[in-house]
């Protein structure tokens, strides 16, 4: 087995043991897995999203059952656990210490929300509407939480998948060193040797469930986007190193592939980008490190 084969059979295996924490049905009607109108982990409102945003108004229902420990009639600034402006919203406490959340609710059901206690699945939650910080935008916002390490999970590892993945794509591909000179890989094969960030375009919607950096063969990090977790009140990735907004996104145009030392000499850099089930999108170059 190859590195690289060795690499993603542990990813497959990580990917599994998340899904076995549970496994939930839609919050609303089942839309294609292309058409969200916001990802977990894409850059929004100046924050790592920690939501998977729905495109249409439609019927809220409980993904799974369990016990309604709080209906949010506004956001509650006390709460460190949520990033965002929530509007009315419900939280749902699951078994294997899972909670959902559904944002951006309309304020006609809040007292029927707040009278509920156990729920099952597929019970009635209400509609959608514009409480929340969705600009105009009258859709579900809805979350994942795993209350015993404290970290968000992206909702699409543990709900069913319909229709085609958003195609990734590896365009763009820089890299920064740690005394901020830029290079354009593809332009520029030659380079000083030294430590570099390495950034690709942003893409507005997709985004990978991981991306993998390769130096001559070998798997040197991969930023997993599974769940983000909370550091000093900041989202982060969840992977070797936590990543926050600032590194991940340095700006609206680029989106961190991860980092590398280039030794002197010649080196092949390899980048891959891989969906959520599995499909890869892979770039590399030839550098001369001097």
């Amino acid at each position: 087995m190859t590195t690289r084969q060795k690499k993603y059979s542990a990813f497959a295996l990580a990917a599994a043991s998340v899904a076995l924490l549970a496994a939930f049905e839609w919050p609303q009607a089942e839309i294609e897995s292309s058409s969200f109108y916001s990802y977990f982990g894409q850059l929004r409102g100046g924050t790592i999203s920690s939501s998977l945003v729905f495109t249409d108004s439609d019927e809220i229902k409980a993904a799974d059952s369990g016990r309604v420990i709080v209906a949010i009639s506004e956001h509650d600034e006390s709460s460190c656990m949520f990033e965002s402006t929530l509007g009315n919203a419900v939280v749902i406490a699951h078994k294997d210490n899972m909670l959902t959340v559904y944002a951006n609710l309309s304020a006609d059901e809040q007292e029927m929300r707040e009278e509920l206690t156990q729920v099952e699945a597929g019970a009635d939650l209400g509609t959608c509407s514009n409480s929340g910080w969705q600009e105009g935008q009258g859709c579900l916002e809805f979350q994942v939480l795993d209350t015993q390490d404290r970290s968000f999970v992206n909702p699409r590892v543990l709900m069913p998948r319909f229709g085609e993945e958003l195609e990734l794509s590896l365009r763009g591909i820089t890299a920064v060193s740690k005394k901020g000179a830029e290079y354009t890989l593809g332009t520029q094969r030659v380079v000083p040797s030294g430590m570099y960030y390495v950034y690709k375009q942003r893409q507005d919607k997709a985004v990978p469930y991981s991306t993998t950096v390769y130096v001559n063969g070998l798997a040197v990090q991969t930023i997993p986007y599974d769940r983000l977790v909370q550091i000093e009140n900041r989202l982060c990735t969840s992977g070797a190193k936590n990543y926050s907004v600032q590194e991940l996104y340095p700006d609206s145009r680029r989106m961190l592939l991860g980092e590398i030392m280039l030794p002197k000499g010649r080196n092949t850099v390899s980048f891959v980008a891989v969906d959520i089930i599995g499909n890869e999108t892979s770039i590399a170059y030839t550098v001369e490190a001097r």
